[in-house]
């Protein structure tokens, strides 16, 4: 089995300078650090250690700026139960961004167009997430209020860093090839190339939805670390295949090149979501905020473009996808029963969609562990559509 070498892994390039002493000593395994199936797994474990080592500090640290929670929402019954979480401190995002970034800078190639574009895209949604909770969490000192930026200007700036990304990636991509095919899942051949408007209109599609679905779903302790953990699971996998040329071949995949190192994104955000599960779990001693929400759903969108699986991140974040369209059919249900009679009805008690269970009797944690459980057969459904080509 062939595997395409990295050639500019930081851990690479110190091992191949020192190659000779390496070869003397017996140490020559650290070609494995070539391989993107090694990358990708030690990108696994080390994000998960960084977080794991460094969460007690930065929640600390977090706490002392006074950074914590008002859990403030506008249901009422929903505010009684959710009294307990207010003061925890939230911007924990940083941790994962920081851990993501680190394990990149260590273990993936920073000479890939793919990787370099991945961390733009990681930096400056964890920089409009990071101003959105400064802002909640001043604000609400100051007037009791919760408001952050406003949705047009979030908006306007995932969809420009969107516009953006997409655009050089589609530039990058050679025409005709795999890089602007349009696939669906247990279909081999593209349906039709993209050209740039389709590109970009798609693009823009996935990144600013998949962003802003992973922040609605991230309204209880360790749901959104969770379901995004399995699905960067499943697009490591992915990852691997498509940017193998062997490999995607023998299972009949489109393959793109330099396409492999996404696996070591992929892995760092399964790694760091796993991490920060640890203080994230019921009851959570720490919030990812908007910091860690907006840059996990846009990262993850990300690479499912550069890996053309848009339709296949359907299936995968099936939750989110759930989480966002209650949230949609809510207020476009109130809208047009108010334009209708006068008085707007819902169709949910809350949304999104986990709040409906939650007030419905079920406890956080059985919300939380049944939306996990949902998110794994939906990822099992996922790599089984790869046999099923």
């Amino acid at each position: 089995m062939v595997y395409h070498r990295a050639n500019g892994t930081m851990l690479y390039l110190l091992a191949r300078h020192l190659q000779d002493w390496f070869e003397a000593n017996g140490l020559g395994f650290v070609r494995v650090f070539t391989f993107p199936t090694f990358q990708a797994a030690a990108a696994v474990v080390l994000s998960f250690l960084v977080v794991l080592l460094s969460g007690r500090r930065v929640i600390a640290w977090l706490r002392r700026q006074k950074i914590g929670d008002s859990s403030k929402f506008d249901q009422a019954t929903l505010d009684t139960m959710m009294a307990g979480k207010k003061g925890t401190p939230t911007m924990g995002g940083l941790l994962i961004i920081a851990s993501i970034v680190l394990s990149t800078l260590l273990l993936a190639d920073l000479q890939n167009f793919y990787v370099q574009m991945a961390l733009i895209c990681l930096l400056w949604l964890g920089g409009v997430g990071a101003v959105d909770d400064w802002l909640k969490l001043t604000v609400a000192r100051r007037e009791g209020k919760r408001d952050g930026l406003s949705r047009s200007e979030k908006l306007l700036f995932q969809v420009g860093l969107s516009l953006l990304l997409c655009y050089f990636t589609w530039r990058y991509g050679e025409a005709l090839s795999p890089t602007r095919g349009f696939y669906v899942p247990s279909w081999q051949p593209p349906l039709f190339t993209l050209p740039l408007v389709a590109f970009l209109i798609i693009g823009v599609f996935v990144l600013v939805g998949t962003s802003n679905a992973v922040n609605l779903t991230d309204g209880l302790d360790g749901l959104a670390a969770g379901c995004v953990a399995i699905a960067a699971f499943v697009f490591l996998l992915l990852a691997i295949i498509i940017g193998d040329l062997r490999l995607s071949s023998a299972l009949l995949f489109h393959h793109v090149a330099a396409a492999g190192q996404m696996a070591v994104l992929s892995g760092a955000i399964a790694g760091a979501c796993l991490g920060f599960l640890w203080f994230n779990c019921s009851p959570a001693s720490v919030f990812m905020g908007d910091t860690g929400s907006l840059s996990l759903g846009g990262l993850l969108g990300y690479v499912a473009i550069v890996l053309r699986q848009e339709v296949l991140l359907v299936l995968v974040g099936g939750i989110f996808v759930a989480e966002a369209l209650s949230v949609l059919a809510q207020i476009y249900y109130f809208k047009l029963t108010r334009l209708r009679t006068g008085q707007g009805r819902s169709i949910f008690r809350m949304a999104p969609l986990h709040h409906p269970f939650q007030m419905g009797g079920w406890t956080e944690t059985q919300v939380v562990t049944r939306f996990w459980l949902i998110a794994v057969m939906l990822a099992a459904l996922a790599v089984a559509t790869i046999k099923l080509r």
